[in-house]
């Protein structure tokens, strides 16, 4: 991340498997950094292990850190909703489990409202109820120094662990 840019701000997405999101959010202009982590769950600390056993509460989830100035919220809500199906519960496509829910976390109000206005706006987009949550940013855990831009270390290699 660019410690220079005091301008950043964060942004936080559980849309699935956090590979593929991570690689979605990094195509974007604007986007400074994307992280994978675990987030809203009850574990300190928590290891991919963990997650995966559904003991801990948390959620793949990648942490956005971007430069308002070239891409804003909206935008990055925009993106969201444009790369995972927000009508099931616990999935994506072959990964099912809890830690695979489709959330926003926010940091701020106005992140909340923004969140909110827009998980409004897509309703008609789909056929079914979005079932997205959206939540207060809790402490973010980066994964594994293994899962951090996994589909740019792995090419061809694919979203379904």
């Amino acid at each position: 991340m660019d410690s220079q840019n005091t301008n950043t701000q964060k942004a936080c997405f559980a849309a699935g498997c956090f590979w593929g999101v991570e690689a979605a959010f990094r195509r974007i202009p604007g986007v400074v950094d994307a992280v994978v982590g675990y987030t809203g769950g009850a574990t300190e600390k928590p290891t991919y292990r963990q997650v995966c056993s559904h003991t801990t509460g948390h959620a793949e989830a990648v942490e956005v850190s971007f430069d308002p100035a070239r891409v804003s919220y909206a935008g990055l809500l925009q993106a969201f909703w444009q790369m995972h199906d927000p009508t099931t519960v616990n999935r994506q496509g072959p990964d099912v489990g809890s830690q695979y829910r489709s959330a926003i976390f926010y940091y701020s109000p106005e992140q909340k409202s923004a969140a909110e206005a827009s998980r409004q706006a897509q309703a008609s987009n789909f056929d079914r109820p979005i079932v997205t949550e959206i939540t207060p940013a809790a402490v973010f855990w980066p994964a594994e120094e293994y899962h951090q831009r996994y589909l740019e270390k792995n090419r061809g290699a694919v979203c379904a662990h």
